[in-house]
């Protein structure tokens, strides 16, 4: 059985183990790149800089939860500026940020005016964002949608092409409740297959979303129910790399060909899938906090079938 294994109290390692292909949630960094069409993971030690190995780079980051106030973080609004820090620093050469949402607490438009003044210090020209659950919490939905929408006609799901890549934006969370999983719904899925129609097979696509498009954890909400649809429309391509926030760190999946890695936060840390009661702020001492938060740097390599992806904690700035 395995360390995370052990964690979980699981007794079904081997399941698990093919499950869950790759879990840090503390210490050092880690690179993801590709050598001869086979994935190949090494760790990155704190400190070690962001060397620029792409033709074209950009960052993701997560779950800011501007607002939150408590011990597990009692200064999100500093941890998210050390992010932005970190990311202006170590990856100037970003072409676009994704956030993959939660970018406030409690959808409040002062939360959303705080978090703005955070992320306006970026250098990268560009800036992607979709809704965790958490940034819908206000009546009408509609204090996410008001700063962030334009892309999507306040729908919530766009498209658009950079470097090369063909990135989805996705959005699983508007009829998102406590103790239920992510959904997409019947007209995005429909979206998603038209957008892709016209797609050839050998167009490296990224998707990015809130909620796991796989299910990590549904009894967690750690899932999307209607995944399996959406993923029909994926098969055929040869370089699928699908991010996600909301579980506040790092696991990764291969499915075929499709490549899933969920992302740290720059908030609080979060359980193990399955460890304890349910997922929450999960409090670590003091000292530790920066190296459980961090940031997500991807390259694109035009002579790699697959992006070589870096996650970076704040302790490494």
């Amino acid at each position: 059985m395995d360390d995370l294994d052990k964690a979980a109290g699981n007794s079904r390692g081997s399941s698990r183990r093919k499950l869950l292909k790759c879990m840090t949630w503390a210490g050092a960094g880690l690179v993801w790149t590709v050598s001869g069409g086979i994935p190949r993971l090494t760790q990155l030690g704190a400190g070690q800089a962001m060397a620029a190995t792409g033709d074209f780079t950009f960052v993701q980051i997560s779950d800011t939860h501007i607002g939150f106030n408590k011990p597990a973080n009692p200064d999100v609004t500093g941890t998210a500026k050390a992010a932005v820090e970190l990311i202006n620093t170590s990856a100037p050469d970003a072409g676009l940020v994704i956030h993959t949402g939660d970018v406030t607490h409690l959808s409040k438009p002062e939360e959303f005016e705080a978090a703005a003044g955070i992320l306006n210090v970026l250098k990268a020209s560009e800036i992607h964002v979709t809704p965790g659950e958490h940034d819908v919490l206000d009546d009408t939905q509609s204090a996410f949608f008001d700063r962030y929408g334009k892309p999507s006609g306040g729908k919530g799901w766009y498209s658009f092409d950079k470097g090369g890549v063909h990135f989805i934006c996705l959005m699983n969370v508007l009829d998102f409740k406590a103790g239920g999983q992510g959904r997409l719904g019947p007209d995005q899925i429909a979206w998603l297959a038209s957008d892709l129609k016209a797609r050839s097979a050998s167009h490296p696509l990224v998707l990015f979303t809130h909620i796991p498009l796989w299910s990590l954890q549904p009894t967690w909400g750690w899932s999307t129910e209607d995944w399996p649809q959406a993923m029909t429309h994926l098969k055929r391509f040869g370089s699928v790399t699908i991010l996600n926030g909301h579980i506040h760190q790092v696991v990764q999946k291969v499915e075929g060909k499709v490549h899933y890695h969920s992302a740290r936060s720059t908030a609080y840390p979060q359980p193990v899938a399955g460890q304890g009661p349910g997922p929450g702020p999960l409090t670590v001492p003091a000292e530790q906090l920066r190296s459980v938060l961090g940031i997500r740097r991807v390259d694109i390599v035009a002579t790699h079938r697959l992006p070589a992806i870096t996650d970076h904690t704040l302790a490494d700035g």
